[in-house]
């Protein structure tokens, strides 16, 4: 319900046209259009009751019409709704004569009426109007300074691993190499992810996971696996939150990272699948190998760093993460965590 409700509440009949005649005209003709659906349910009314109310639907025929028509809309709605009323409901019928002494007086006290109505709803209407596009203007200014943000965790994630490089080479230890190297690597993959991100998201706050993960895929294929190793990926369409969705992106990095350096040795073929699934709303993420599993001493196997990371992205992510060697390699998980009563 809060969809449709939220598309009237902003609907004005004049928007679409670009002339001010053509605004004027068209707002004109919807306060006709609603008059005419008032005389049509009064004409049904007067089958059981000729004389009650004559002025009761306008009210509602010219506050509806003000606010989606502005006040032209309600101003044209009263005076086509209330003169009908006037001939046709009040007696005497089909005359603008009055019976009673007293009518002259209702009759313009009804006419007030509508007029105050017709008043109080086209300044509601404008308030709103004001309102929303206060919001908007809010909104896109959050997605600026939010693109800002990612933009500059790029480029810090960026200036980090040139630090580290420059680093490694000033300290020439060939002991360090090899954990530097890894640091800036992590790094760069951070950097990636965010790019990614931006690259393919449009402004908001949610994040389309099928094309933002076939882009990561593409990129870090290209980037860690040789042509010996294939990666199949079968990812599902959903529609997440930004940040789970760069938590999803960052553990599928980091899954991937450890899986060209560690399940491939030495060039050996193989295949990696990757798997985003989704049954409603509820997702899992899995990256499973035919390399070497983890049998061999120089995997880590607890307290690695990329277990650590791991564990930090699926944290953010609301998810569980999972590892297990499979008949013919290992398979790493993250399982969306389900609410507990």
């Amino acid at each position: 319900m809060t969809f449709p409700v939220h598309r009237l509440a902003q609907y004005d009949v004049s928007r679409p046209f670009l002339t001010p005649w053509a605004k004027i005209g068209s707002q004109i003709l919807f306060g006709i259009v609603c008059a005419l659906v008032m005389i049509g349910l009064r004409s049904m009314v007067n089958l059981w009751t000729l004389d009650a109310g004559p002025f009761a639907l306008v009210y509602p025929t010219a506050l509806l019409a003000t606010l989606y028509g502005h006040w032209r809309a309600g101003l044209t709605a009263f005076v086509v709704a209330f003169t009908w009323a006037w001939w046709i409901v009040l007696p005497i019928h089909f005359s603008l004569t009055f019976v009673q002494g007293s009518d002259p007086a209702r009759v313009a006290i009804n006419a007030l009426a509508v007029l105050v109505v017709i008043v109080f709803a086209e300044a509601f209407r404008n308030a709103a109007q004001s309102t929303m596009e206060e919001i908007r203007q809010a909104a896109d200014r959050r997605l600026t300074l939010l693109a800002e943000l990612e933009h500059r965790t790029k480029n810090n994630f960026a200036l980090v691993a040139s630090m580290i490089e420059i680093q490694k080479r000033r300290l020439g230890n060939p002991d360090l190499d090899g954990p530097l190297t890894d640091a800036a690597m992590r790094v760069r993959t951070f950097a990636d992810a965010y790019s990614n991100l931006a690259m393919e998201q449009e402004e908001g706050a949610e994040v389309g996971m099928k094309a933002y993960l076939e882009l990561l895929l593409d990129r870090i294929e290209r980037a860690s696996f040789g042509p010996e190793v294939r990666l199949h990926r079968e990812i599902d369409d959903l529609t997440l939150p930004r940040e789970v969705g760069v938590a999803i992106g960052l553990y599928l990095n980091e899954a991937l990272a450890n899986c060209a350096k560690y399940a491939f040795p030495e060039g050996a073929p193989g295949t990696v699948a990757v798997t985003f699934h989704a049954d409603g709303n509820s997702w899992r993420l899995a990256i499973e190998d035919n390399g070497i599993g983890a049998a061999l001493d120089n995997v880590p196997k607890d307290g690695g760093l990329g277990s650590s990371l791991m564990e930090a992205f699926a944290t953010q992510a609301q998810g569980e993460h999972r590892k297990r060697n499979v008949p013919r390699g290992y398979c790493v998980e993250l399982r969306e965590r389900q609410a507990t009563d």
